[in-house]
């Protein structure tokens, strides 16, 4: 008569150990992942524009966008347009899913940058002249080692 043999009783802990070791670096690879730290740049961008803390969102600008905006102008800019001529104290916003791009320029002519991630963010006004959304593709690449915001004058 031939004797079954089960699985060895020490094999069980180690297979349940591989198993959440395993998930432990997938969960940790997708929070530490481009495509998680773009959206979150971005949705801290967002946040801070809500708060009508300027300072703080023209911080998280690409050095491309801090050209194109020197800090006063756009401290000025934003909350005269946004504020005074929509008559809102703030907004609510959404962001779409992020999209990887391989090479992405923010305008033509402009040196290409590398991993990209495109995010549609979406606002929602509700002011002196109705309810109104703005839809705004919003691009996140890493600037010396940080994520940065910024937005397409593409053509």
């Amino acid at each position: 008569m031939r004797r079954r043999r089960g699985i060895p009783k020490n094999i069980l802990p180690l297979v349940l150990g591989i198993l959440m070791i395993g998930g432990l670096v997938w969960v940790i690879a997708g929070f530490f992942s481009g495509e998680r730290q773009a959206k979150d740049v971005v949705q801290q961008f967002y946040t801070y524009e809500q708060e009508g803390a300027f300072a703080e969102s023209w911080e998280l600008f690409h050095t491309e966008m801090k050209a194109k905006f020197p800090k006063g102008h756009y401290l000025q800019d934003r909350a005269h347009v946004f504020m005074n001529h929509f008559g809102v104290q703030t907004f609510s916003f959404t962001m779409d899913s992020a999209e990887k791009l391989d090479s992405w320029s923010i305008e033509k002519g402009a040196k290409p940058l590398k991993h990209v991630y495109k995010i549609t963010v979406i606002q929602t006004y509700k002011g002196k002249y109705g309810n109104f959304d703005l839809q705004q593709d919003v691009f996140a690449v890493k600037e010396k080692g940080e994520w940065k915001v910024l937005w397409s004058y593409q053509k």
